[in-house]
């Protein structure tokens, strides 16, 4: 508050000074200093005053902390054919949902010929993310050729997450023994034309 009082003090010493035989060269610092520091005291006078009984520096803010994401991979082409045994995508969708809505963060993992079964061709990762909901990062397409179990096994392993499958991962089981342990796969279907998921 003191240095824009003390500019302006000078600038209009310095334009005192212009008006002297000799010396008015230095109206032309004067003015403008004169100008731009009579702005800075316009803006200081409508800034608002704090009042007394507000604290100025409300403390710390108390953030929660971040919670890690609750991760469930969804076997894609098992789940398609829930309903009906046909391949959906509003099958898929709406168990993506449900699991959402029990505080799941789901993450896809599909058969190469995935694309081929719920339309015209092969969808990469971003058109079934797409067509999910799901960000391209959560939707994998394994590679033409490559079976999608191991890869949905070890998403789950290195997640620390639990399956969404009707698959049982027999031919897995032995690289995989968590396969086996309740709870880690989570079967569902449709029952009477509703979803149940065997969550408790």
């Amino acid at each position: 508050m003191i240095a824009p009082w003390l500019l302006f003090l000078a600038s209009l010493a310095g334009l005192g000074f212009a008006l002297l035989p000799g010396w008015s060269d230095l109206a032309l610092l004067a003015v403008p200093c004169a100008i731009a520091s009579l702005y800075l005291l316009l803006r200081l006078w409508a800034r608002p005053v704090p009042r007394l009984w507000q604290s100025p520096d409300p403390g710390p803010v108390r953030r929660s902390k971040p919670q890690r994401p609750n991760w469930v991979i969804v076997d894609g082409s098992n789940v398609l054919h829930w309903n009906d045994g046909v391949a959906k995508i509003e099958t898929l969708r709406a168990v993506l949902f449900a699991l959402t809505e029990k505080g799941f963060t789901p993450g896809v993992v599909f058969d190469a010929n995935a694309g081929y079964k719920i339309s015209d061709g092969y969808k990469h990762d971003r058109a079934l993310g797409h067509m999910l909901g799901l960000p391209e990062d959560r939707v994998m397409v394994v590679p033409k050729g490559n079976p999608a179990d191991p890869v949905v096994l070890a998403a789950a392993r290195d997640l620390n997450a639990r399956i969404v499958s009707n698959d049982r991962f027999r031919d897995w089981a032995a690289a995989h023994p968590e396969v086996a342990k309740p709870g880690h796969l989570i079967r569902g279907g449709y029952r009477d034309g509703k979803l149940w998921l065997d969550l408790p």
